[in-house]
């Protein structure tokens, strides 16, 4: 087996060689930083080096590059949060109507024409409503009948809107009696919630 010859003492650098190499080394790598990498990947150029080797564009260029996609990142962030917000708007506006009113009826009525609308409660439901008539006026009877008994609620004539409550004292129906006594067309928006098993219709 071959032995490597032990290297004479004389041959080893010396702590003070060793020190010097380091503090060499140490100012290489400060002179690269400074004239090399800063200008590159910075656009930093303290010495002007950079700019001379062309590094400090190509810098330059490199955060315009970040900058930039920075900024689209931001851009996709606002246009995301957006439109989450619309269809997180959409969704409550959906939720708070859909809450507020569960049945809409329109319909239109014709000089002279009738219509019924008819709300199927059990005694002791209460229903809201709200209606309003377009294009004219109209007369309506709000009244009820069921098991023997009826009730008149309200009336009213040449009406452009009512809103209230129905308080059913017994089962039946409940609900309008509409006649058009204008001479153009009527056209009206009954809109429910509340207590009732169904809406029927009478045209």
């Amino acid at each position: 087996m071959y032995n490597a010859p032990q290297p004479r003492p004389e041959d080893l650098p010396s702590k003070a060689q060793l020190f010097r190499s380091s503090i060499m080394a140490a100012i290489g790598a400060a002179v690269i930083l400074v004239t090399v990498y800063l200008p590159a990947e910075h656009a930093i150029d303290p010495t002007g080096v950079g700019r001379v080797l062309g590094l400090t564009e190509m810098g330059e260029i490199k955060r315009e590059l970040a900058e930039e996609a920075a900024q689209d990142a931001l851009i996709h962030t606002d246009q995301s949060s957006s439109l989450i917000d619309g269809f997180f708007g959409l969704f409550v506006s959906a939720a708070h109507a859909q809450e507020a009113w569960t049945d809409t009826v329109t319909f239109t009525l014709e000089p002279g024409a009738t219509a019924e609308i008819k709300l199927v409660m059990a005694a002791g439901d209460v229903a809201q409503y709200a209606w309003v008539a377009t294009g004219g006026r109209i007369n309506f009877d709000l009244h009820a009948h069921g098991e023997g008994q009826s009730i008149d609620y309200d009336r009213g004539r040449g009406q452009t809107e009512r809103a209230g409550q129905i308080e059913a004292p017994f089962a039946g129906e409940h609900g309008w009696f509409w006649r058009n006594r204008d001479d153009t067309a009527v056209t009206v928006t009954l809109q429910l919630r509340g207590a009732y098993a169904e809406v029927t219709q009478t045209y």
